[in-house]
């Protein structure tokens, strides 16, 4: 009797604009992912034992290997997302730029370090030196398949880590490639970075599999999920999940700079970021005019699935009728429709909408739209806007747009979001030394910069005893009448500083 080996169970990545069927990938579960694990384990021994300037120049190689391929790496995010070419090409570009700067700068951020030591401990030499932690799982999205998983992956490689990455079922193929153009530009470090491929339960398996750390992006909801997952072995976790970011205008604001501002925020990528722009909140006596060069710049975007169309489909089905519910639900709470409303067609293409007179408890003011729509609210003052921008469960982005960038930049101060851009919007996501995360729905921890290196190493606080202590407190031998007198000594100090 012969037996024949079953099949792996696959799945199918579809073009989002007209569900064609794109490339068939495996689901992964736990045996394939453990193997990922072990091999990146082994790997990454050799990784951490390089200098520095060994890491960086092999990461180096991985970003020219990567620009080299810019044309291919972003056909395969445009297929998957159906985003124009050109918004691909941006994002491989920006992810290019973070790269690099993890690359370059990690070997100064990461270094040891010397650190004062007080009065009491003058007897010690001390430093602190940041560590690899091991293996690091990371779980993208689909919105930005590259950019954003790459504030995890190229940060976690210049730390010194391995990593194992499970792109979002939408945009598998997009992981894929970025893995297959590491292990070509680094071959000796092939298995460095790993692609795992599947939905939730393969997620759910990286998170249970030993991995050092998980860096999830994803919904408020999953990422609870994920973290309930990691807390069961107390795996460290980062979240960076959804936004309902505000923008605040006014009365002295340039508004066709504002405007423009707006509509490429809130309807770049469909709508899809998890920093767009969805609430604005604008002085009363400038509202009106907002309101109508709002509309007028986002009436003349056409979505579709032509090269030059402003932007594509919503990437995963069920987001369409999110956003359609948002916009009904709005109207039915007494919303007025600048631009557009009910009636939207069906389909995966959403025409853009510009809501206004929302009221604050409707769902597209506290729920994450993700889809072309912005809702522009008057109010009485800077002051009252600050209060709504803040008002809001999430905290990642904002932005300002004032009369001089130092007036908006006191604003700025006051908001509760994690970056905030003056007289632009997402003028943070391009500059690699900036954090970027949020608080609240929005996640915790930080990816980008300095604060995103360290956060895949784990510090390590090392002393040396360099000569005897005049008077030594930790030793049962010293009399307790010279440890009092020193107690006096330094609590008298203490008191006078």
């Amino acid at each position: 009797m012969t037996h024949t080996t079953p099949r792996p169970a696959t799945f199918t990545s579809r073009d989002p604009a007209t569900g064609a069927a794109l490339t068939d990938h495996p689901v992964h579960g736990p045996e394939e992912i453990a193997r990922a694990v072990h091999r990146g384990r082994a790997v990454q021994a050799r990784w951490a034992a390089l200098p520095a300037s060994g890491r960086r120049a092999a990461l180096l190689r991985w970003k020219r290997r990567l620009a080299a391929e810019l044309d291919a790496l972003a056909g395969t995010v445009a297929a998957e997302t159906g985003k124009p070419r050109q918004d691909a090409d941006l994002e491989v570009l920006l992810a290019l730029g973070h790269l690099d700067w993890a690359a370059r700068h990690a070997g100064r951020v990461l270094r040891r370090r010397r650190v004062g030591t007080g009065l009491v401990a003058a007897d010690q030499a001390a430093t602190v030196e940041y560590r690899p932690l091991g293996v690091i799982g990371v779980i993208g999205p689909w919105n930005y398949p590259v950019y954003t998983p790459m504030g995890s992956l190229g940060y976690a490689l210049a730390a010194g880590n391995a990593v194992v990455f499970k792109p979002s079922e939408y945009t598998p193929g997009t992981g894929v490639r970025l893995a297959a153009l590491f292990d070509a530009a680094v071959p000796e470090f092939a298995g460095l970075l790993s692609v795992v491929t599947g939905a939730g339960k393969t997620g759910a398996a990286l998170a249970r599999s030993g991995v050092d750390k998980v860096a999830f992006t994803g919904s408020p909801g999953t990422a609870r999920k994920v973290m309930a997952v990691c807390a069961e072995t107390l795996t460290p976790f980062l979240a960076e999940c959804g936004g309902k970011d505000a923008v605040i205008v006014t009365a002295d604001a340039d508004l066709d700079a504002a405007a423009d501002a707006i509509v490429w925020g809130a309807m770049g990528n469909a709508g899809q970021t998890c920093a767009g722009v969805e609430r604005v909140y604008a002085v009363r006596e400038v509202h009106e005019e907002l309101c109508r060069k709002v509309a007028e710049r986002a009436r003349a975007l056409r979505p579709g699935a032509e090269p030059d169309a402003s932007y594509g489909p919503m990437t995963m089905p069920a987001q369409a009728e999110v956003v359609r519910r948002h916009v009904r639900a709005a109207l039915a709470d007494g919303a007025r429709a600048v631009l557009a409303g009910p009636g939207e067609p069906a389909g995966p293409f959403l025409a853009p909408v510009v809501l206004a007179d929302v009221p604050e408890d409707s769902a597209a003011m506290t729920e994450e739209t993700f889809g072309p729509v912005v809702v522009v609210n008057a109010v009485a003052d800077v002051a009252e806007a600050v209060r709504r921008a803040d008002a809001s469960r999430y905290a990642l982005g904002a932005a300002v747009f004032a009369g001089s960038g130092r007036a908006g930049a006191r604003i700025a101060a006051r908001l509760r979001a994690g970056a905030v851009s003056v007289n632009s919007v997402l003028g943070f996501a391009a500059v690699p030394a900036l954090p970027f995360g949020g608080s609240g729905d929005s996640g915790f921890g930080r990816v980008h910069g300095a604060e995103g290196l360290r956060a895949f190493a784990a510090p390590q606080s090392v002393t040396v005893r360099r000569f005897p202590a005049p008077v030594d407190l930790t030793s049962f031998r010293t009399p307790a009448a010279v440890k009092a007198r020193a107690v006096g000594l330094v609590r008298g100090l203490h008191r006078r500083r």
